[in-house]
Protein backbone atom coordinates (compact mmCIF):
# COMPACT_ATOMS: atom_id res chain seq x y z
CA UNK A 1 0.00 0.00 0.00
CA UNK A 2 3.16 2.22 1.07
CA UNK A 3 5.02 1.69 -2.08
CA UNK A 4 1.80 2.17 -4.45
CA UNK A 5 0.03 4.96 -2.88
CA UNK A 6 0.62 8.26 -1.25
CA UNK A 7 -0.09 7.87 2.34
CA UNK A 8 0.07 11.90 2.84
CA UNK A 9 -3.12 12.19 0.42
CA UNK A 10 -4.19 9.14 -0.32
CA UNK A 11 -7.46 7.90 2.79
CA UNK A 12 -5.24 4.69 4.05
CA UNK A 13 -8.38 2.78 5.61
CA UNK A 14 -7.97 -0.19 7.11
CA UNK A 15 -10.78 -2.38 8.34
CA UNK A 16 -10.86 -2.97 12.14
CA UNK A 17 -7.56 -1.65 11.82
CA UNK A 18 -5.93 -5.06 14.29
CA UNK A 19 -3.61 -5.03 10.35
CA UNK A 20 -1.92 -1.71 10.62
CA UNK A 21 0.97 -2.44 12.87
CA UNK A 22 3.18 -2.78 9.66
CA UNK A 23 1.67 0.66 8.73
CA UNK A 24 2.62 2.22 12.28
CA UNK A 25 5.96 1.08 11.92
CA UNK A 26 6.72 2.79 8.37
CA UNK A 27 4.86 5.84 9.54
CA UNK A 28 6.87 7.28 12.23
CA UNK A 29 6.58 4.68 14.85
CA UNK A 30 9.10 2.43 15.10
CA UNK A 31 10.65 3.95 18.34
CA UNK A 32 7.48 3.86 20.23
CA UNK A 33 6.10 0.58 18.77
CA UNK A 34 7.04 -1.30 22.07
CA UNK A 35 4.32 0.16 23.96
CA UNK A 36 1.63 -0.77 21.95
CA UNK A 37 -1.59 -1.11 23.50
CA UNK A 38 -0.08 -0.24 27.04
CA UNK A 39 -1.11 2.66 29.03
CA UNK A 40 -0.32 5.93 27.46
CA UNK A 41 1.40 3.86 24.76
CA UNK A 42 0.59 3.80 21.05
CA UNK A 43 -3.20 2.55 20.48
CA UNK A 44 -3.92 -1.10 19.15
CA UNK A 45 -5.90 0.02 15.87
CA UNK A 46 -5.56 3.58 13.86
CA UNK A 47 -6.19 6.60 16.04
CA UNK A 48 -5.63 9.97 13.79
CA UNK A 49 -4.80 11.72 17.17
CA UNK A 50 -1.77 9.44 17.03
CA UNK A 51 -0.63 10.07 13.71
CA UNK A 52 -1.70 12.00 10.89
CA UNK A 53 -1.52 9.42 8.69
CA UNK A 54 -4.05 7.52 10.37
CA UNK A 55 -7.50 8.53 8.62
CA UNK A 56 -10.03 7.25 11.27
CA UNK A 57 -10.26 5.39 14.15
CA UNK A 58 -11.01 1.58 13.55
CA UNK A 59 -12.06 -1.01 15.84
CA UNK A 60 -15.34 -2.43 15.01
CA UNK A 61 -15.46 -4.30 11.90
CA UNK A 62 -16.97 -3.46 8.30
CA UNK A 63 -16.93 0.62 8.30
CA UNK A 64 -13.90 0.38 5.76
CA UNK A 65 -15.70 0.58 2.41
CA UNK A 66 -18.36 3.25 3.71
CA UNK A 67 -15.71 5.71 4.64
CA UNK A 68 -13.97 5.00 1.34
CA UNK A 69 -16.84 5.95 -0.04
CA UNK A 70 -17.18 8.86 2.00
CA UNK A 71 -14.06 10.04 1.45
CA UNK A 72 -14.42 9.66 -2.49
CA UNK A 73 -17.28 11.77 -2.41
CA UNK A 74 -15.32 14.13 -0.15
CA UNK A 75 -12.73 14.32 -2.54
CA UNK A 76 -14.55 14.68 -5.62
CA UNK A 77 -16.37 17.71 -4.37
CA UNK A 78 -13.13 18.91 -4.05
CA UNK A 79 -12.08 18.39 -7.64
CA UNK A 80 -9.19 16.21 -5.90
CA UNK A 81 -9.94 12.76 -8.06
CA UNK A 82 -6.86 12.89 -10.13
CA UNK A 83 -4.22 13.31 -7.08
CA UNK A 84 -6.19 11.12 -4.41
CA UNK A 85 -7.04 7.69 -4.42
CA UNK A 86 -8.51 6.12 -1.07
CA UNK A 87 -7.20 2.93 -0.58
CA UNK A 88 -9.22 0.08 1.98
CA UNK A 89 -7.68 -2.85 3.51
CA UNK A 90 -10.70 -5.33 4.70
CA UNK A 91 -10.28 -9.04 5.52
CA UNK A 92 -12.66 -11.24 4.15
CA UNK A 93 -14.11 -11.68 7.85
CA UNK A 94 -15.47 -8.29 7.50
CA UNK A 95 -17.01 -9.35 4.40
CA UNK A 96 -19.43 -11.31 6.52
CA UNK A 97 -21.36 -8.12 8.05
CA UNK A 98 -24.30 -6.69 5.65
CA UNK A 99 -23.03 -3.02 6.29
CA UNK A 100 -20.57 -4.05 3.67
CA UNK A 101 -22.93 -4.39 1.26
CA UNK A 102 -25.07 -1.61 1.68
CA UNK A 103 -21.24 0.43 0.61
CA UNK A 104 -20.61 -1.53 -2.46
CA UNK A 105 -24.24 -1.06 -3.60
CA UNK A 106 -23.55 3.02 -3.72
CA UNK A 107 -20.14 2.50 -5.15
CA UNK A 108 -20.92 0.88 -8.05
CA UNK A 109 -23.80 2.82 -8.85
CA UNK A 110 -21.36 6.07 -8.65
CA UNK A 111 -18.67 4.69 -9.98
CA UNK A 112 -16.00 6.77 -7.59
CA UNK A 113 -12.02 6.11 -7.96
CA UNK A 114 -11.28 3.60 -4.97
CA UNK A 115 -9.12 0.45 -4.34
CA UNK A 116 -10.15 -2.15 -1.84
CA UNK A 117 -7.93 -4.65 -1.02
CA UNK A 118 -9.25 -8.07 0.05
CA UNK A 119 -7.22 -9.64 2.26
CA UNK A 120 -8.28 -13.38 2.16
CA UNK A 121 -6.72 -15.60 4.85
CA UNK A 122 -9.63 -18.17 5.52
CA UNK A 123 -10.73 -19.00 1.76
CA UNK A 124 -14.39 -17.81 3.23
CA UNK A 125 -14.98 -15.69 -0.36
CA UNK A 126 -13.67 -18.11 -3.10
CA UNK A 127 -11.27 -21.44 -3.21
CA UNK A 128 -8.39 -20.51 -5.24
CA UNK A 129 -9.06 -21.21 -8.84
CA UNK A 130 -5.42 -21.81 -10.41
CA UNK A 131 -3.58 -20.31 -12.93
CA UNK A 132 -5.96 -19.98 -15.31
CA UNK A 133 -7.96 -16.94 -13.36
CA UNK A 134 -4.85 -15.87 -12.23
CA UNK A 135 -3.97 -15.24 -15.84
CA UNK A 136 -7.60 -13.79 -16.26
CA UNK A 137 -7.30 -11.63 -13.44
CA UNK A 138 -3.77 -10.37 -14.25
CA UNK A 139 -4.76 -9.66 -18.19
CA UNK A 140 -8.46 -8.22 -16.98
CA UNK A 141 -6.11 -5.17 -14.82
CA UNK A 142 -3.94 -4.66 -17.69
CA UNK A 143 -4.13 -0.90 -19.56
CA UNK A 144 -4.36 -2.83 -22.40
CA UNK A 145 -7.78 -4.98 -21.67
CA UNK A 146 -9.08 -2.27 -20.21
CA UNK A 147 -8.47 0.29 -23.36
CA UNK A 148 -9.75 -3.08 -25.44
CA UNK A 149 -12.71 -3.22 -23.34
CA UNK A 150 -13.90 0.43 -23.84
CA UNK A 151 -12.81 0.65 -27.52
CA UNK A 152 -15.23 -3.09 -27.77
CA UNK A 153 -17.73 -0.92 -26.02
CA UNK A 154 -18.04 2.14 -28.47
CA UNK A 155 -18.14 -0.57 -30.95
CA UNK A 156 -20.41 -2.11 -30.40
CA UNK A 157 -22.78 1.37 -29.43
CA UNK A 158 -23.01 1.55 -33.27
CA UNK A 159 -24.71 -1.96 -34.09
CA UNK A 160 -27.80 -1.88 -31.93
CA UNK A 161 -29.38 -4.16 -28.74
CA UNK A 162 -28.04 -7.33 -30.89
CA UNK A 163 -24.80 -6.74 -30.51
CA UNK A 164 -24.66 -5.55 -27.17
CA UNK A 165 -26.87 -8.19 -25.92
CA UNK A 166 -24.46 -10.92 -27.18
CA UNK A 167 -21.19 -9.05 -26.17
CA UNK A 168 -22.82 -9.13 -22.53
CA UNK A 169 -23.35 -12.40 -22.60
CA UNK A 170 -20.00 -13.27 -23.66
CA UNK A 171 -18.39 -10.93 -21.03
CA UNK A 172 -20.70 -12.70 -17.99
CA UNK A 173 -19.58 -16.22 -19.17
CA UNK A 174 -15.87 -14.87 -19.33
CA UNK A 175 -16.75 -13.46 -15.45
CA UNK A 176 -18.19 -17.31 -14.21
CA UNK A 177 -14.64 -18.77 -14.28
CA UNK A 178 -13.47 -15.95 -11.51
CA UNK A 179 -15.17 -15.41 -8.11
CA UNK A 180 -15.51 -11.87 -8.57
CA UNK A 181 -19.11 -12.45 -10.08
CA UNK A 182 -20.57 -10.99 -7.31
CA UNK A 183 -18.74 -7.62 -7.50
CA UNK A 184 -18.59 -7.27 -11.04
CA UNK A 185 -22.75 -7.36 -11.02
CA UNK A 186 -22.87 -4.91 -8.74
CA UNK A 187 -20.70 -2.18 -10.83
CA UNK A 188 -17.22 -3.23 -9.25
CA UNK A 189 -14.02 -3.91 -10.92
CA UNK A 190 -12.82 -7.09 -10.00
CA UNK A 191 -9.24 -8.47 -9.67
CA UNK A 192 -8.21 -11.84 -8.18
CA UNK A 193 -7.83 -14.36 -6.49
CA UNK A 194 -4.08 -13.24 -6.57
CA UNK A 195 -1.33 -14.55 -4.11
CA UNK A 196 -0.94 -11.92 -1.35
CA UNK A 197 2.18 -13.23 -0.55
CA UNK A 198 4.02 -12.49 -3.93
CA UNK A 199 4.87 -8.74 -3.08
CA UNK A 200 6.21 -8.03 -6.63
CA UNK A 201 3.04 -9.34 -8.78
CA UNK A 202 0.64 -7.57 -5.81
CA UNK A 203 2.47 -4.14 -5.83
CA UNK A 204 1.96 -4.47 -10.18
CA UNK A 205 -1.84 -5.21 -9.39
CA UNK A 206 -2.23 -2.55 -6.93
CA UNK A 207 -0.74 -0.07 -9.14
CA UNK A 208 -2.70 -1.16 -11.93
CA UNK A 209 -5.71 -1.06 -10.46
CA UNK A 210 -5.05 2.45 -9.02
CA UNK A 211 -4.82 3.74 -12.59
CA UNK A 212 -7.89 2.37 -13.91
CA UNK A 213 -9.35 5.29 -12.30
CA UNK A 214 -12.15 3.27 -10.75
CA UNK A 215 -14.00 1.20 -7.84
CA UNK A 216 -11.68 -2.08 -8.14
CA UNK A 217 -11.35 -5.00 -5.26
CA UNK A 218 -7.94 -6.73 -5.69
CA UNK A 219 -8.49 -10.03 -4.27
CA UNK A 220 -5.44 -11.49 -2.25
CA UNK A 221 -5.70 -14.98 -0.71
CA UNK A 222 -3.04 -15.11 2.32
CA UNK A 223 -1.87 -17.52 5.07
CA UNK A 224 -3.22 -15.93 8.47
CA UNK A 225 0.10 -16.11 10.64
CA UNK A 226 2.49 -16.96 7.56
CA UNK A 227 6.41 -17.57 8.71
CA UNK A 228 5.53 -19.03 12.19
CA UNK A 229 4.07 -22.21 11.49
CA UNK A 230 2.61 -22.70 15.12
CA UNK A 231 -0.21 -19.64 13.86
CA UNK A 232 -0.26 -20.83 10.58
CA UNK A 233 -3.77 -21.41 9.40
CA UNK A 234 -7.15 -21.32 10.78
CA UNK A 235 -6.01 -20.53 14.70
CA UNK A 236 -8.80 -18.36 16.24
CA UNK A 237 -6.99 -18.40 19.40
CA UNK A 238 -4.03 -16.05 17.58
CA UNK A 239 -6.72 -13.50 16.97
CA UNK A 240 -5.85 -11.97 19.67
CA UNK A 241 -2.63 -13.17 22.41
CA UNK A 242 -1.29 -12.00 25.27
CA UNK A 243 2.70 -13.29 25.85
CA UNK A 244 3.67 -17.03 24.68
CA UNK A 245 6.19 -19.13 24.47
CA UNK A 246 7.88 -18.32 21.12
CA UNK A 247 8.99 -22.25 20.62
CA UNK A 248 6.00 -24.23 21.49
CA UNK A 249 3.31 -21.17 20.83
CA UNK A 250 1.67 -21.99 24.75
CA UNK A 251 0.73 -18.99 26.58
CA UNK A 252 2.76 -17.16 29.32
CA UNK A 253 -0.32 -16.63 31.59
CA UNK A 254 -0.79 -18.08 34.35
CA UNK A 255 -3.39 -19.99 35.67
CA UNK A 256 -6.25 -17.18 37.57
CA UNK A 257 -9.60 -17.28 39.09
CA UNK A 258 -12.69 -19.21 36.36
CA UNK A 259 -13.59 -16.19 34.29
CA UNK A 260 -17.14 -14.74 34.05
CA UNK A 261 -16.91 -16.46 30.70
CA UNK A 262 -16.24 -20.11 31.99
CA UNK A 263 -18.63 -19.27 34.24
CA UNK A 264 -21.68 -18.25 31.61
CA UNK A 265 -20.48 -21.64 29.55
CA UNK A 266 -21.03 -24.10 32.00
CA UNK A 267 -24.37 -22.67 32.97
CA UNK A 268 -25.92 -22.09 29.77
CA UNK A 269 -24.47 -26.18 28.84
CA UNK A 270 -26.46 -26.55 31.92
CA UNK A 271 -29.60 -25.34 30.99
CA UNK A 272 -28.98 -26.05 27.50
CA UNK A 273 -28.76 -30.15 28.37
CA UNK A 274 -31.92 -29.95 30.47
CA UNK A 275 -33.97 -27.53 27.89
CA UNK A 276 -33.74 -28.32 24.52
CA UNK A 277 -36.01 -24.77 23.74
CA UNK A 278 -32.60 -23.11 24.40
CA UNK A 279 -30.68 -22.23 21.41
CA UNK A 280 -28.38 -19.32 20.88
CA UNK A 281 -26.37 -17.13 18.66
CA UNK A 282 -22.95 -15.08 18.94
CA UNK A 283 -21.32 -12.74 16.09
CA UNK A 284 -18.26 -14.22 15.23
CA UNK A 285 -16.72 -14.52 18.39
CA UNK A 286 -17.45 -18.30 19.42
CA UNK A 287 -14.70 -18.72 21.59
CA UNK A 288 -14.05 -15.27 23.41
CA UNK A 289 -17.86 -15.16 24.39
CA UNK A 290 -17.34 -19.12 25.77
CA UNK A 291 -20.18 -20.41 22.45
CA UNK A 292 -18.08 -22.33 21.06
CA UNK A 293 -18.49 -25.37 23.73
CA UNK A 294 -22.55 -25.04 23.04
CA UNK A 295 -21.60 -24.99 19.11
CA UNK A 296 -19.84 -27.91 19.45
CA UNK A 297 -22.43 -29.81 22.10
CA UNK A 298 -25.64 -28.67 20.11
CA UNK A 299 -24.62 -27.70 16.86
CA UNK A 300 -28.38 -27.70 15.80
CA UNK A 301 -29.14 -25.02 18.46
CA UNK A 302 -26.25 -22.66 18.95
CA UNK A 303 -24.92 -20.80 15.85
CA UNK A 304 -21.85 -18.12 15.12
CA UNK A 305 -24.03 -15.85 12.35
CA UNK A 306 -20.57 -14.47 11.49
CA UNK A 307 -20.06 -10.83 12.32
CA UNK A 308 -23.75 -9.58 12.11
CA UNK A 309 -24.92 -8.12 14.95
CA UNK A 310 -28.41 -7.11 13.96
CA UNK A 311 -29.05 -10.51 12.37
CA UNK A 312 -28.23 -11.95 15.56
CA UNK A 313 -30.92 -9.80 16.76
CA UNK A 314 -33.62 -10.40 14.76
CA UNK A 315 -33.16 -13.96 14.21
CA UNK A 316 -33.29 -14.89 17.83
CA UNK A 317 -36.18 -12.88 18.03
CA UNK A 318 -38.04 -14.98 15.44
CA UNK A 319 -37.00 -17.99 17.51
CA UNK A 320 -38.79 -16.55 20.42
CA UNK A 321 -41.84 -16.07 18.64
CA UNK A 322 -41.44 -20.27 17.48
CA UNK A 323 -41.47 -20.99 21.36
CA UNK A 324 -37.66 -21.05 21.93
CA UNK A 325 -35.40 -19.30 24.50
CA UNK A 326 -32.87 -17.64 23.10
CA UNK A 327 -29.97 -16.67 24.52
CA UNK A 328 -27.96 -13.60 22.38
CA UNK A 329 -24.09 -14.00 23.41
CA UNK A 330 -22.71 -10.86 22.38
CA UNK A 331 -19.64 -8.17 23.51
CA UNK A 332 -21.46 -5.47 25.29
CA UNK A 333 -19.76 -2.88 22.73
CA UNK A 334 -20.85 -4.78 20.47
CA UNK A 335 -23.96 -4.81 20.95
CA UNK A 336 -24.64 -1.33 20.28
CA UNK A 337 -24.45 -2.58 16.43
CA UNK A 338 -27.87 -4.22 16.75
CA UNK A 339 -29.83 -1.12 18.52
CA UNK A 340 -32.35 -0.58 16.35
CA UNK A 341 -33.42 -4.47 16.16
CA UNK A 342 -33.45 -4.63 20.17
CA UNK A 343 -35.99 -1.90 20.26
CA UNK A 344 -38.03 -3.08 16.87
CA UNK A 345 -37.02 -6.63 16.65
CA UNK A 346 -37.16 -7.58 20.55
CA UNK A 347 -39.13 -5.39 22.69
CA UNK A 348 -41.61 -4.14 20.58
CA UNK A 349 -42.78 -7.25 20.71
CA UNK A 350 -42.40 -8.40 24.03
CA UNK A 351 -40.06 -11.11 23.16
CA UNK A 352 -38.19 -13.49 25.52
CA UNK A 353 -34.72 -12.98 24.11
CA UNK A 354 -31.49 -12.99 26.55
CA UNK A 355 -29.04 -10.70 25.88
CA UNK A 356 -25.86 -11.97 27.38
CA UNK A 357 -23.17 -9.32 27.58
CA UNK A 358 -19.41 -10.29 27.77
CA UNK A 359 -16.90 -7.52 28.60
CA UNK A 360 -19.06 -5.16 30.33
CA UNK A 361 -17.10 -2.33 32.09
CA UNK A 362 -13.18 -1.68 30.75
CA UNK A 363 -11.42 -4.09 28.59
CA UNK A 364 -8.43 -3.07 28.57
CA UNK A 365 -5.71 -3.29 25.96
CA UNK A 366 -8.46 -2.75 23.47
CA UNK A 367 -9.36 0.78 24.24
CA UNK A 368 -12.05 3.15 22.97
CA UNK A 369 -13.89 0.88 20.82
CA UNK A 370 -13.81 -1.86 23.22
CA UNK A 371 -15.12 -0.25 26.15
CA UNK A 372 -18.51 -2.20 28.07
CA UNK A 373 -19.48 1.43 29.23
CA UNK A 374 -22.44 2.05 27.15
CA UNK A 375 -25.15 -0.92 27.58
CA UNK A 376 -26.40 0.16 30.63
CA UNK A 377 -27.35 3.37 29.79
CA UNK A 378 -29.14 2.48 26.25
CA UNK A 379 -30.80 -0.71 27.70
CA UNK A 380 -32.55 0.62 29.99
CA UNK A 381 -34.55 3.36 28.02
CA UNK A 382 -36.29 0.59 25.95
CA UNK A 383 -40.07 -0.39 26.85
CA UNK A 384 -40.00 -4.20 28.36
CA UNK A 385 -36.39 -4.51 29.00
CA UNK A 386 -35.47 -5.93 32.25
CA UNK A 387 -31.51 -5.47 33.17
CA UNK A 388 -30.02 -7.57 36.33
CA UNK A 389 -26.35 -8.46 36.89
CA UNK A 390 -24.91 -11.12 38.64
CA UNK A 391 -21.96 -10.14 41.87
CA UNK A 392 -19.86 -13.74 41.92
CA UNK A 393 -19.87 -17.72 40.58
CA UNK A 394 -23.50 -18.64 42.49
CA UNK A 395 -25.44 -15.87 41.40
CA UNK A 396 -24.35 -16.04 37.74
CA UNK A 397 -25.71 -19.29 37.86
CA UNK A 398 -28.88 -18.10 39.80
CA UNK A 399 -29.24 -14.88 37.55
CA UNK A 400 -29.20 -17.59 34.46
CA UNK A 401 -31.75 -19.71 35.75
CA UNK A 402 -34.53 -16.66 35.91
CA UNK A 403 -33.08 -15.39 32.53
CA UNK A 404 -33.91 -19.23 31.06
CA UNK A 405 -38.02 -18.62 32.86
CA UNK A 406 -38.31 -15.00 32.45
CA UNK A 407 -40.92 -14.65 29.45
CA UNK A 408 -39.55 -10.68 28.42
CA UNK A 409 -36.22 -9.64 26.86
CA UNK A 410 -34.18 -9.03 29.39
CA UNK A 411 -30.46 -8.60 29.69
CA UNK A 412 -27.54 -9.40 32.04
CA UNK A 413 -23.64 -8.40 32.09
CA UNK A 414 -20.70 -9.59 33.54
CA UNK A 415 -16.93 -8.44 32.65
CA UNK A 416 -13.95 -10.00 31.45
CA UNK A 417 -11.99 -12.04 33.64
CA UNK A 418 -12.90 -12.88 36.71
CA UNK A 419 -15.90 -11.70 38.99
CA UNK A 420 -14.07 -9.25 42.36
CA UNK A 421 -14.15 -11.83 44.72
CA UNK A 422 -16.05 -10.85 48.24
CA UNK A 423 -16.93 -12.16 51.79
CA UNK A 424 -20.09 -11.40 52.35
CA UNK A 425 -23.37 -13.62 52.40
CA UNK A 426 -24.37 -16.01 49.81
CA UNK A 427 -26.23 -15.25 47.26
CA UNK A 428 -30.31 -16.24 46.88
CA UNK A 429 -32.26 -17.10 43.80
CA UNK A 430 -32.79 -13.99 41.76
CA UNK A 431 -36.52 -12.96 41.96
CA UNK A 432 -37.81 -9.75 39.74
CA UNK A 433 -36.81 -6.35 40.90
CA UNK A 434 -35.00 -7.88 44.23
CA UNK A 435 -32.10 -6.71 45.72
CA UNK A 436 -30.30 -8.35 48.22
CA UNK A 437 -28.77 -6.92 51.37
CA UNK A 438 -25.63 -8.29 51.78
CA UNK A 439 -24.41 -6.43 55.01
CA UNK A 440 -26.50 -4.08 57.38
CA UNK A 441 -24.78 -2.02 59.83
CA UNK A 442 -26.12 1.18 62.44
CA UNK A 443 -24.52 3.84 59.76
CA UNK A 444 -25.15 6.68 57.71
CA UNK A 445 -23.67 5.15 54.70
CA UNK A 446 -25.15 2.61 51.92
CA UNK A 447 -22.89 1.05 49.25
CA UNK A 448 -24.90 0.51 46.24
CA UNK A 449 -23.03 -2.15 44.26
CA UNK A 450 -24.27 -3.15 40.78
CA UNK A 451 -22.89 -6.77 38.93
CA UNK A 452 -19.37 -6.73 39.50
CA UNK A 453 -19.67 -3.28 41.28
CA UNK A 454 -20.33 -5.50 44.31
CA UNK A 455 -16.60 -6.82 44.41
CA UNK A 456 -15.81 -3.00 44.60
CA UNK A 457 -17.84 -1.71 47.11
CA UNK A 458 -16.97 -4.58 49.22
CA UNK A 459 -13.18 -3.75 48.65
CA UNK A 460 -13.53 -0.50 49.39
CA UNK A 461 -15.28 -0.55 52.58
CA UNK A 462 -12.21 -2.56 53.90
CA UNK A 463 -10.70 0.45 53.49
CA UNK A 464 -13.22 3.00 55.33
CA UNK A 465 -12.49 3.55 59.20
CA UNK A 466 -16.86 3.70 59.83
CA UNK A 467 -19.21 0.54 59.23
CA UNK A 468 -21.02 0.92 56.19
CA UNK A 469 -24.19 -1.26 55.13
CA UNK A 470 -23.70 -2.82 51.17
CA UNK A 471 -26.35 -3.74 49.15
CA UNK A 472 -26.81 -5.83 45.97
CA UNK A 473 -28.76 -4.03 43.61
CA UNK A 474 -29.00 -7.05 41.27
CA UNK A 475 -31.94 -5.19 39.27
CA UNK A 476 -31.39 -1.74 37.79
CA UNK A 477 -34.45 -2.03 35.92
CA UNK A 478 -37.13 -2.69 37.04
CA UNK A 479 -35.26 -1.63 40.38
CA UNK A 480 -36.10 -2.86 44.20
CA UNK A 481 -38.49 0.03 45.29
CA UNK A 482 -39.48 -1.22 48.61
CA UNK A 483 -35.50 -1.68 49.33
CA UNK A 484 -34.84 1.24 48.36
CA UNK A 485 -37.73 3.35 50.25
CA UNK A 486 -36.29 1.31 53.39
CA UNK A 487 -32.73 1.70 52.91
CA UNK A 488 -33.60 5.64 52.57
CA UNK A 489 -35.22 5.55 56.53
CA UNK A 490 -31.88 4.45 57.46
CA UNK A 491 -29.19 5.86 55.44
CA UNK A 492 -28.95 8.96 53.58
CA UNK A 493 -25.58 8.69 51.84
CA UNK A 494 -25.49 6.61 49.14
CA UNK A 495 -22.98 5.60 47.04
CA UNK A 496 -23.23 3.54 43.94
CA UNK A 497 -20.55 1.13 42.67
CA UNK A 498 -20.66 0.11 38.97
CA UNK A 499 -18.57 -0.83 35.82
CA UNK A 500 -20.74 1.39 33.82
CA UNK A 501 -21.40 4.83 32.04
CA UNK A 502 -22.79 7.34 34.86
CA UNK A 503 -25.06 9.14 32.23
CA UNK A 504 -28.21 7.20 32.09
CA UNK A 505 -26.38 4.75 34.50
CA UNK A 506 -27.12 3.13 38.01
CA UNK A 507 -27.43 6.30 39.94
CA UNK A 508 -29.23 8.11 37.62
CA UNK A 509 -31.57 5.14 37.85
CA UNK A 510 -31.58 5.38 41.58
CA UNK A 511 -32.06 9.12 41.61
CA UNK A 512 -34.95 9.09 39.01
CA UNK A 513 -36.51 6.84 41.59
CA UNK A 514 -35.77 9.30 44.55
CA UNK A 515 -37.16 12.21 42.49
CA UNK A 516 -40.17 10.26 41.87
CA UNK A 517 -41.02 9.22 45.18
CA UNK A 518 -40.17 12.93 46.56
CA UNK A 519 -37.31 11.30 49.00
CA UNK A 520 -35.17 14.70 49.58
CA UNK A 521 -32.96 13.86 52.42
CA UNK A 522 -31.17 11.01 50.59
CA UNK A 523 -27.86 12.23 49.12
CA UNK A 524 -26.23 9.93 46.27
CA UNK A 525 -22.83 9.79 44.60
CA UNK A 526 -21.95 7.93 41.84
CA UNK A 527 -18.72 5.97 41.29
CA UNK A 528 -19.50 5.30 37.30
CA UNK A 529 -17.50 6.73 33.98
CA UNK A 530 -17.61 10.16 33.77
CA UNK A 531 -19.08 11.32 30.16
CA UNK A 532 -15.77 10.29 28.62
CA UNK A 533 -14.53 7.68 25.74
CA UNK A 534 -11.68 5.34 27.77
CA UNK A 535 -8.36 5.35 27.14
CA UNK A 536 -6.53 1.73 26.54
CA UNK A 537 -3.88 -0.19 28.59
CA UNK A 538 -3.73 -2.59 31.60
CA UNK A 539 -7.05 -2.57 33.09
CA UNK A 540 -5.75 -1.41 36.98
CA UNK A 541 -3.60 1.45 35.04
CA UNK A 542 -6.77 2.93 33.71
CA UNK A 543 -8.47 2.66 36.58
CA UNK A 544 -6.06 4.11 38.22
CA UNK A 545 -6.47 7.03 36.37
CA UNK A 546 -10.47 7.43 36.59
CA UNK A 547 -10.07 7.56 40.26
CA UNK A 548 -11.90 4.43 40.44
CA UNK A 549 -9.33 1.98 42.47
CA UNK A 550 -10.46 1.07 46.06
CA UNK A 551 -8.06 2.89 47.90
CA UNK A 552 -8.90 6.35 45.51
CA UNK A 553 -12.65 5.43 46.54
CA UNK A 554 -12.30 4.79 50.02
CA UNK A 555 -10.51 8.56 50.18
CA UNK A 556 -13.54 9.88 48.07
CA UNK A 557 -16.29 8.65 50.30
CA UNK A 558 -14.46 9.94 53.45
CA UNK A 559 -13.86 13.30 51.28
CA UNK A 560 -17.56 13.23 50.84
CA UNK A 561 -18.56 12.71 54.47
Amino acid sequence: MHKVFDSKKDPFIFDVSHQSYAHKLITGRWKEFDTLRQFNGLCGYTKPSESDYDYFVAGHSSTSISLGVGAAKAIALKGENQSRVPVVMIGDGSMTAGMVYEALNELGDRKYPMVIILNDNEMSIAKPIGAISRILSSAMASPFYQSFKRQTENFIDNFGESARYIAKRMEESLKLITPGILFEEMGIDYIGPIDGHNIESLVDILRRAKDLKKPVIVHCQTLKGKGYNIAEGKEEKWHGVGPFDINSGNSSKKSADKSATQIYTEALLHLAKNNDKIVGATAAMPSGTGMSDLISAYPNRFWDVAIAEQHAVTSMSALAKEGFKPFCTIYSTFLQRGYDQIIHDTCLMDLPVVFALDRAGIVGEDGETHQGAFDISFLRAVPNMTLFAPRDEKSFHQAMAFASEYNHPCSLRYPRGSFTKTDLADSIDFTLAKSQLLLSNNSDILFIGYGNGVGRAYETSLLMDVDVSILDLRFVKPLDEDMLRNMATKHKKWFVFSDSAKMGGVGSAILEFLAKDKILDVAVESFEYEDNFITHGNTKLVEQSLELLPEQLAKKVQSSL
